[in-house]
């Protein structure tokens, strides 16, 4: 994994970093097209870019904004309903997260990064919890991911700096984690605190092996390995 930080950028800055490490990849493998299972992709094409709820409704016909209230807090029951008229099998169980994954890899990561990169960015706020609110729509957040073949290689953000901010976002995870699993732990107050001192940034962390794997031809992830599992 790489990852690493602008500190006084934005998110665009570090978009156009990953973007750049795609193609220098595929320079120093010699690849044309980045291959993956029956995909392909252009590393060099210009990358397309989408909000996730462009995504959504493109490739689920989910209206994912609707579910989602002004500050960003999701609505289970209607995107619930979305994903059962769209024809996706879901439970009475899964609460508005789990609903999002799971049509996020059923029918949305597939579709991205194919014949050239794609970047999914905005990200609804209760999927960023390290990210700033969007100064365009408080329903979502500056984060984002970069798929090249159906693959996300990287996950990034304009990092969240407000602790104050942070310690709700945690608190509010913790309270969701004590229903589901009973379990409860401690706030980091070193980091909510050296928050205070943190600068506008961005970040970005960056599956390395994946794009070995995208940028040599390789047939998966344990083919790049130097330890693959056994």
């Amino acid at each position: 994994m790489l990852e690493w930080y602008r500190a006084g950028e934005d998110y665009e800055t570090v978009i156009a970093d990953s973007l750049a490490l795609l193609e220098l990849a595929a320079d120093v493998a010699g690849a044309e097209l980045f291959r993956h299972r029956e995909a392909q992709c252009d590393p060099r094409a210009q990358a397309d870019r989408l909000t996730v709820a462009q995504a959504f409704t493109h490739h689920a016909g989910i209206d994912l904004l609707a579910t989602l209230s002004p500050a960003g807090e999701g609505d289970a029951g209607a995107l619930r309903s979305r994903a059962r008229r769209g024809g996706i099998t879901v439970s009475d169980q899964d609460d508005w997260s789990d609903l999002f994954s799971k049509i996020l890899t059923l029918r949305v990561e597939p579709r991205l990064g194919l014949d050239r990169p794609c970047i999914l960015y905005e990200y609804p706020v209760c999927e960023a919890a390290l990210a700033r609110v969007s100064p365009r729509d408080s329903r979502v957040a500056e984060r984002f991911e970069l798929y090249a073949c159906g693959v996300e290689l990287a996950n990034g953000f304009g990092e969240l700096t407000d602790p104050v901010q942070q310690r709700a976002r945690f608190a509010d995870a913790m309270d969701k984690k004590e229903r589901v699993y009973g379990q409860r732990y401690p706030l980091d107050e070193d980091f909510l605190e050296a928050l205070a001192h943190m600068p506008a940034a961005s970040g970005v962390a960056l599956g390395f092996d994946r794009l070995v794997m995208l940028a040599t031809g390789a047939p998966n992830v344990d083919s790049v390995l130097w330890t693959p599992l056994s």
